[in-house]
């Protein structure tokens, strides 16, 4: 079927869309020209805005407005503690539980050779200066049960083991394969008590 071609532009813009597929992008598209234009006025808004007023936090790299975030500036924290996520809808997830106090560190990702992903691509840069100020006392990996979350987490005992720090995984109380941002929150909770020494 041929869609109007300012229709086509918006399924194919909802279809870029992570997890949506054509008939969803196109449900999607329906829907939003269906609302008042006024909705569409807001959407439009707060996409711009987002995208203008976010960006990965000066120190952890998780999306933010304000830099520090939030969880990097507040002082209750346990800024000893440090979780490494690959991104900051891991970072969500895990506030979810309520239950981890220390702060985070989000790489942007894993490493994947076959997808052109390298460690220099990645913040692991950034978190081996962090640990030069001597605050931190333990590193949490908080990777995916993945190849991609195997080689990264391989990667980062090799650069960390050597250092001063107590290292550490969370427990595989995920899925394999399975991703932080759609467990639920008691198994991000038993994972995170159950994490085990690193080699």
């Amino acid at each position: 079927m041929m869609f109007a071609p300012p229709l086509a532009a918006l399924i194919e813009a909802f279809q870029k869309l992570p997890g949506v597929g054509p008939k969803s992008a196109m449900r999607l598209a329906l829907y939003v020209l269906k609302q008042p234009a006024s909705y569409a006025n807001q959407l439009a808004v707060a996409l711009t805005q987002a995208r203008e007023s976010m960006a990965p936090c000066s120190c952890c790299g998780c999306l933010t407005d304000v830099h520090p975030c939030a969880t990097c500036s507040n002082a209750e924290r346990d800024h000893r503690l440090v979780c490494v996520v690959p991104e900051s809808s891991d970072v969500f997830a895990l506030e979810r539980t309520r239950h981890f106090k220390g702060v985070y560190h989000v790489l942007g990702g894993l490493i994947s050779p076959l997808d052109g992903v390298g460690p220099e691509t990645l913040t692991i840069e950034v978190l081996l200066q962090r640990l030069g100020g001597g605050e931190v006392e333990e590193i949490i990996l908080a990777l995916p049960p993945s190849t991609e979350g195997d080689t990264t987490s391989l990667y980062l005992a090799r650069l960390l083991n050597p250092l001063p720090v107590k290292l550490t995984r969370i427990a595989f109380g995920l899925p394999v394969g399975g991703e932080l941002e759609y467990a639920d929150s008691l198994t991000l909770l038993r994972a995170l008590d159950g994490r085990q020494a690193l080699v």
